[in-house]
C-alpha cells in the first residue's frame, strides 16, 4: 500500500518539473491536425530550424552551469556574428571560407564584449538576468552607431552595394546569396523530398560532444561549485569572479558562431535587426524544452527547439482555421515566447523561496534540539 502514493508523489513530481514542455506538447498535438500540413512538410521546416537555432541555444548552457541564470546577453555576441559578416561581405570572401573567416572575427569582438559583460554582472551579483538584457539594448545602440555612422566614414567600407547611397553606413539588409547554405549544403541528403543537412548537425553534435567534456574539465567543475554556491566556492580557492566572466565570454563567442550558422541558412541579413529577437526566442525555446534558470541540459535544447519552432510554423495555421483571422495565430506565438519565460521565472522564484523557507525550518529545528540538549 506505501508504494501507491509514492507512485503518485513521483507522477506529481515529473508534472511540476516538466510542465511547460508538457503543455507545449499538447497545444502542438491539438494544431498539427488543425493546420492541414503534412508530415513531410512538417519534419523539413523542423529539421531546417534545428540546423538553425541549436547550435546559438547551446550557447546559453555555459552561463546556467555557472550560476549565472539566462544569458539575455548572448545577443552580443549575435552583433559580433553580424559585424563579421558584414567584413566578409565587403570583402567578397563566400562559401565554407567566408563563414570560417566570420568566424574567426567574431572571437576578438565577442571576447572583448564578454568581458565587459562578465566584469558588470559580477557588480549586480544575484540580479544577472535583467542586467544583461539591459546591457544588451545599450550594446545594440553601440552597434548601430558603428553600423550606421561609422562603416564607410572611418572604418573602410570597399563595395557601394552594401554602403547606403549617401557613402557611409550599411544597408537594411546584406545579401549572403553567395553564401547562403553553403555549411547546410555539405554532404546534405534528400530522403522522400526532406533535406538533411549533415555537416550543420556534425557540427552541433561535436559541439555538445564539446559541453559534455568541459563538464568534466577542471574550469567545468569549478563553474558548477560556483553555479551551486559562491561562498563555499571561493573557500575551496576557486576565483569566482573570474570564472563567472569567462562562462559569459565563451557563451558570447558561441552565440557569435550561432549567428553565422543562423545567417548563412538565412541567406540574408537584416543589418538592424537580426540580433533583436535572438535572445527572447533562444531563451523561449530552451525553456520549452524543459530548462529552469539553474538547470538546463542539450536534452533540453533539441526538445526545446523541436517544441518551440513546431508552434511557430503551426500556430498562425491553426489560429486561421479556428477564428477565421491569421493575425490570432502571429499574436499567439509571440504572446507564448514572452508567456513561457514569465512562467518559468515565477516557478523559480517560489521554489527558490519554498527551499528557503524549508531551510530555515530546518535551522530552527537544530537549534530547538540544541537547547533542549543544553537544558
Amino acid at each position: 500500500m506505501s508504494k501507491r502514493p509514492s507512485s503518485g508523489r513521483k507522477a506529481l513530481s515529473f508534472l511540476g518539473a516538466n510542465s511547460v514542455p508538457i503543455m507545449f506538447i499538447l497545444i502542438v498535438g491539438i494544431c498539427i491536425p488543425l493546420s492541414g500540413f503534412s508530415p513531410a512538410f512538417l519534419l523539413n521546416e523542423i529539421i531546417t530550424r534545428m540546423g538553425r537555432n541549436i547550435f546559438l541555444i547551446l550557447s546559453l548552457l555555459i552561463p546556467i552551469m555557472a550560476g549565472m541564470g539566462l544569458n539575455f546577453g548572448m545577443t552580443l555576441g549575435a552583433m559580433a556574428g553580424e559585424i563579421a559578416l558584414i567584413f566578409v561581405s565587403d570583402w567578397q570572401i563566400w562559401g565554407i571560407p567566408g563563414i570560417i573567416l566570420a568566424m574567426i572575427l567574431s572571437i576578438p569582438i565577442s571576447v572583448v564584449l564578454g568581458i565587459m559583460c562578465g566584469k558588470i554582472l559580477n557588480a549586480s551579483r544575484g540580479r544577472e538576468m535583467i542586467t544583461s538584457y539591459i546591457i544588451s539594448f545599450f550594446t545594440n545602440g553601440v552597434y548601430q552607431l558603428l553600423v550606421l555612422y561609422m562603416m564607410g566614414s572611418i572604418i573602410p567600407i570597399i563595395h557601394s552595394s552594401i554602403k547606403l547611397p549617401r557613402g557611409y553606413g550599411i544597408r537594411q539588409t546584406v545579401g549572403l546569396l553567395n553564401m547562403r547554405q553553403s555549411l547546410d549544403n555539405v554532404l546534405a541528403l534528400k530522403i522522400g523530398g526532406v533535406k538533411i543537412p549533415i555537416m550543420t548537425f556534425i557540427v552541433i553534435a561535436v559541439m555538445c560532444l564539446v559541453i559534455i567534456w568541459f563538464r568534466r574539465t577542471k574550469l567545468g567543475q569549478d563553474m558548477r561549485a560556483v553555479g551551486q554556491d559562491m561562498e563555499v566556492a571561493r573557500d575551496a580557492g576557486i576565483n569566482v569572479e573570474r570564472t563567472r566572466i569567462i562562462s559569459i565570454v565563451i557563451s558570447t563567442v558561441l552565440a557569435g558562431f550561432g549567428m553565422i550558422i543562423y545567417l548563412q541558412n538565412m541567406g540574408d541579413m537584416a543589418t538592424y535587426s537580426a540580433h533583436s529577437q535572438i535572445g527572447m526566442f533562444c531563451i523561449a525555446a530552451l525553456l520549452v524544452g524543459g530548462a529552469s534558470v539553474d538547470r538546463a541540459s542539450i536534452g533540453n535544447v533539441f526538445l526545446g527547439v523541436v517544441l518551440f519552432h513546431l508552434m511557430f510554423i503551426l500556430a498562425p495555421t491553426a489560429g486561421a482555421k479556428i477564428t477565421g483571422d491569421t493575425m490570432i495565430g502571429e499574436y499567439f506565438r509571440v504572446f507564448i515566447s514572452y508567456g513561457v519565460i514569465t512562467v518559468a521565472l515565477i516557478m523559480y522564484e517560489t521554489k527558490k523561496r519554498k527551499e528557503k523557507a524549508g531551510m530555515g525550518q530546518l535551522l530552527e529545528a537544530a537549534q530547538r534540539e540544541e537547547e533542549s540538549a543544553h537544558a
